[in-house]
């Protein structure tokens, strides 16, 4: 066959989802114009895909499960990609994700970002496309990065929601992301957020200086049966624990950290100043 790239499927996982979209393609008898067409995609995304130019998406991998009948077996591109994705999370965090989904409280601390769980979508996506212009991530990726937070988001959404504790340094509001509008978007979704029945939204000032008892974020869940989780992460490395040795005493200080930051009232109204700009 002329041009046609050969790769070797132990040299990435985006090299050995290719090769086996190939594989099963050619089995099949079709060519790269049958598998488009069975997808809805065009054949020069089918080619970039094979030779892993392209990285897989979830939308593609499920339109890739119905075109070769493999949907929801052990073999599916659908469980093939999440397993890539999973790999591409820092430790920890896809047990965290899941455990998150069921937990009765939450309590978050973030620096320099609005927490995940109550960014909007515009203010999401403009730090995924800062992170495409810096070319760590390609656009499919921030696309699924999007949509995996809006899921995360979309599972607190139930009958019995569960109590929300946010404690934000003062960072995260004056940071701006994404320009003017998407930032005072996001403040607005924050007072919003601040007025929900089963929601405590607190700002860390700066002026707390050496008293803020965390200089990296940390997540706390408890859970129905009253066990506790923490998951801390840094740039590289992501942390999950259910020691009590690590756990209590990261609770411990989480209420010094409540005790030392603004009420929610005062916390309140630095957001609507940052907002409005008067501030």
């Amino acid at each position: 066959m002329v041009n046609r790239k050969e790769l070797n499927p132990e040299s990435s996982p985006r090299a050995a989802y290719g090769a086996r979209v190939r594989k099963l393609r050619e089995e099949r008898g079709w060519n790269q114009d049958d598998l488009a067409g069975r997808t809805e995609y065009s054949s020069q995304h089918i080619s970039a895909l094979e030779t892993a130019r392209k990285p897989p998406t979830l939308p593609l991998s499920r339109k890739l499960d119905l075109a070769f009948g493999i949907v929801g077996t052990p073999d599916s591109f659908e469980r093939e990609w999440g397993e890539m994705r999973h790999g591409s999370l820092l430790e920890g965090f896809p047990e965290y994700v899941g455990l998150e989904g069921r937990a009765v409280e939450i309590r978050l601390f973030e620096i320099g970002i609005i927490p995940g769980l109550l960014q909007t979508p515009a203010y999401a996506s403009a730090l995924a496309d800062g992170d495409v212009r810096r070319g760590t991530i390609e656009p499919e990726q921030a696309l699924e990065r999007v949509s995996f937070l809006a899921e995360r988001q979309a599972r607190l959404v139930r009958p019995r929601p569960p109590t929300m504790l946010v404690v934000m340094d003062e960072s995260c509001i004056r940071r701006p992301v994404g320009g003017a509008e998407v930032m005072s978007e996001q403040l607005q979704y924050l007072v919003s957020f601040a007025a929900l029945p089963n929601t405590m939204l607190q700002v860390a000032p700066y002026d707390i200086g050496e008293r803020r008892p965390f200089n990296l974020p940390i997540n706390l869940l408890t859970m129905s049966d009253r066990t506790m989780v923490a998951y801390a992460e840094s740039q590289a490395q992501g942390h999950l624990d259910r020691e009590n040795t690590f756990v209590l005493p990261a609770l411990s200080a989480y209420h010094q950290l409540q005790a030392e930051s603004l009420s929610q009232t005062a916390s309140v109204a630095m957001i609507e100043q940052v907002r409005k700009g008067t501030s």
